[in-house]
């Protein structure tokens, strides 16, 4: 069941691969098998480094080493078959800057580690991308490589492991199908600061296995093996804040975030901090640029698309969503802020359901999570603009309706405010009057008093001078008598 969870259309890929590869055609040399060469080891002979070789459908019954830096690109991986003789490697690359696209591989010896669908040796900056690798010894092995990419790959029913990377560093693995290998689904010797992410790893004994082989960063994969993991190595299990999906894990998820609320042990030396409770998937989107839009989810995801709405300009995500009946299923979605950033509804089948943004969304990602019943169901996202105008129409009437309500309560106020004030104007006008009564009293009170001052002043004048004249008059008399006595004394 793993194994369908990241099936895509490889064919549609490879064609699209190919329109782009003949569009370049005029700054790119196109050497065509069979059409210009039989075989594709003769066309690899005749190019010269930097040429593509197109294979056209068919089978091709050989070994290829390629020395050069081109390209090998086929028409149509489940129909562009290079089986080989059943030694060695089915392709051999021992140079670097070599991309290998659209292929079916089988068929290599069935002995040593070299025999395998692909071989890389010494290389640097090479890219296995959207090949099916079945049935060989190994499906992949890298050998003190650097900077190798393999990814969007089917790597099944191989006799031994499905990658194996020996020495190799800055390897990265990712979106493959890695399903029913006999031993191991991946295994590292002595290597380390590689990536493996996004891959489905099933069917096998061990999913992954690491030998001597630490700071390997292991993340968003979907493990369902006999043995997850065997090492003897230290190793980080996750990106930060998502980690990978264990079929074997027992933990739970009681915060319906789409993460186990406990660790998944690898080791004693090593967890996955933040197991999935749900499968991963990774979805790619081309609008302008290339978007990533990733899917947690305990349901069998299938048929994702993606279309932009030609009236209301809506961007709606979708897919196919399966369950045992009766069970509740759940999605954890991630979706780019500029592939859909306006607001979210949610629809299983044609019913809506109200998601949870979580809190591991930022500006650059919306995180969703919702639940539902299962049964067969297609699950809608849309970011919608119309909603989007809606809840700013809103917004704008709320904030018009608060600035009311604040404009009305500051009226209110001034207006108890006013009538404070006409109160106490009213009291301060009676106030006035009683000042001004008192005032008109004490100004008559004054005038009174004025006039009996003035009055006063009129008889201390009129008795100063009655005093003044009796007192002179008197002194005149008392001279007049001592005049009058001196005189008769003198007669005498």
């Amino acid at each position: 069941m793993l194994s369908s969870l990241l099936l895509i259309s490889y064919s549609t890929e490879c064609r699209a691969y190919v329109r782009t590869s003949l569009n370049a055609a005029t700054q790119t040399n196109v050497i065509y098998v069979p059409a210009n060469y039989s075989t594709i080891q003769e066309a690899v002979n005749h190019a010269a480094p930097g040429d593509q070789i197109f294979v056209q459908a068919g089978t091709y019954l050989e070994n290829v080493a390629i020395n050069k830096s081109i390209s090998l690109v086929g028409e149509n991986r489940e129909l562009t078959i290079i089986n080989g003789t059943k030694t060695g490697a089915v392709i051999n690359i021992t140079t670097s800057n070599v991309n290998v696209t659209g292929f079916t591989i089988g068929k290599s010896g069935l002995g040593t580690p070299p025999d395998s669908g692909i071989f890389i040796e010494y290389s640097n900056n090479v890219t296995i991308s959207n090949n099916r690798i079945v049935k060989d010894y190994n499906g992949i092995t890298i050998l003190f490589c650097s900077g190798i990419v393999i990814s969007d790959n089917d790597i099944s029913t191989n006799g031994y492991d499905g990658i194996s990377v020996y020495s190799s560093v800055n390897v990265m693995i990712s979106n493959n199908v890695i399903f029913s290998n006999f031993y191991n689904g991946i295994s590292f010797y002595s290597s380390g600061h590689n990536i493996v992410s996004g891959n489905t790893i099933s069917g096998s004994y061990y999913g992954i296995r690491f030998t001597l082989s630490s700071d390997n960063t292991i993340y968003h994969n979907n493990f369902g093996n006999r043995y997850q993991v065997s090492s003897d190595s230290t190793n980080i299990w996750d990106s930060g804040n998502e980690g990978n999906y264990w079929s074997s894990y027992t933990g739970q998820d009681l915060n319906g975030d789409g993460i186990g609320d406990l660790p998944y042990s690898i080791d004693e030396n090593s967890q996955d901090h933040y197991p999935l409770v749900g499968s991963f998937s990774d979805f790619s989107i081309t609008l302008n640029a290339e978007y990533h839009v990733t899917v947690i989810c305990n349901s069998i995801v299938s048929n994702f698309r993606f279309k932009t709405g030609e009236e209301t300009g809506n961007r709606i995500v979708s897919f196919n969503a399966t369950g045992e009946e009766g069970t509740v299923g759940f999605c954890r979605i991630k979706i780019p802020t500029a592939l859909m950033n306006y607001p979210f509804v949610v629809l299983v089948g044609n019913e809506e359901i109200i998601p949870t943004l979580l809190g591991a969304s930022s500006a650059e990602y919306s995180h969703l999570y919702f639940t539902y019943l299962h049964s067969s169901q297609t699950v809608s996202v849309i970011s919608s603009k119309v909603l989007a105008l809606c809840l700013q129409l809103s917004d704008s009437y709320i904030s018009l309706q608060t600035e009311l309500h604040s404009l009305n309560r500051t009226y209110y106020e001034l207006l108890s405010k006013y009538d404070t004030l006409l109160e106490n104007n009213t009291l301060l006008q009676e106030i006035y009057r009683e000042l001004s009564m008192s005032y008109q009293e004490h100004l008559v009170n004054y005038s009174e008093n004025v006039q009996n001052i003035q009055n006063l002043m009129y008889i201390f004048a009129a008795t100063t001078a009655v005093f003044l004249i009796t007192t002179v008059y008197l002194s005149k008399r008392a001279h007049a008598s001592t005049a009058t006595k001196a005189k008769l004394i003198e007669e005498k």
